[in-house]
């Protein structure tokens, strides 16, 4: 019996684990590229002047608009559906690309986020702050189908990996058919719900196995 549950352990369990994240909606076997090494968006700062970089960090990278809280709904269903349930990995963050001129919406908004942020902690929702056309000029170099609107906001969010490669579903899928998505929708619940949470899952996944693969005793000290 107890062989039995050894043997569960070390060979069912991780490929259980695997089709757990790498199955549903995207039948991609690894997050694709959509476009390799965006640039970094240091030159921007926080409201408190601190500059963040998109280097070995997992982001979900948003761009706002000055309609701040006439979109609130957007970030509401960003926080419920993919803050909420990835806040606590280590390497992950949000970063919002906001103009200047909005840090009262910005404020206004947190304010909002954090009661119903899980344990009331919205560390990881940053923003940072830059001239309308310098957000404008800097999304045009991730080059998207999609296009930012009057405001220099989107209600689309992309996900980057710690190599600063914007990922999501290009190509054939594992079932032959194609698929094209550069950005999750955050006016959809149904989408941020369905596919951007099974697409951050896989992306999670891929760095949990990295480093369980490249430092198996520093995994089994996280376990223990």
């Amino acid at each position: 019996m107890k062989k039995n549950i050894v043997l569960f352990t070390l060979f069912i369990l991780p490929i259980v684990a695997y089709l757990f994240f790498a199955s549903g909606i995207n039948s991609f076997a690894k997050l694709p590229t959509i476009t390799e090494k965006i640039p970094d968006i240091s030159q921007w700062k926080t409201a408190d002047g601190k500059t963040v970089t998109l280097n070995d960090k997992i982001t979900i990278l948003g761009f706002t608009g000055s309609k701040i809280i006439y979109n609130e709904g957007n970030f509401f269903n960003l926080n419920q559906k993919i803050y909420n349930k990835n806040k606590n990995f280590k390497d992950f963050q949000f970063v919002m690309v906001a103009p200047k001129g909005s840090e009262g919406q910005v404020q206004e908004l947190m304010d909002k986020l954090k009661p119903i942020a899980e344990d009331k902690d919205i560390s990881k929702w940053i923003f940072v702050f830059g001239a309308p056309d310098e957000i404008k000029d800097y999304y045009s170099k991730l080059n998207l189908v999609g296009q930012l609107d009057a405001n220099s906001g989107t209600a689309n969010v992309y996900i980057v990996d710690k190599e600063r490669n914007l990922r999501g579903r290009k190509g054939k899928n594992l079932e032959g058919k194609n698929e094209y998505k550069e950005g999750y929708n955050t006016i959809s619940a149904a989408d941020l719900h369905n596919e951007m949470s099974d697409d951050v899952k896989i992306i999670l996944y891929e760095y949990r196995a990295a480093l369980k693969k490249n430092n198996p005793k520093t995994e089994m000290k996280r376990k223990i």
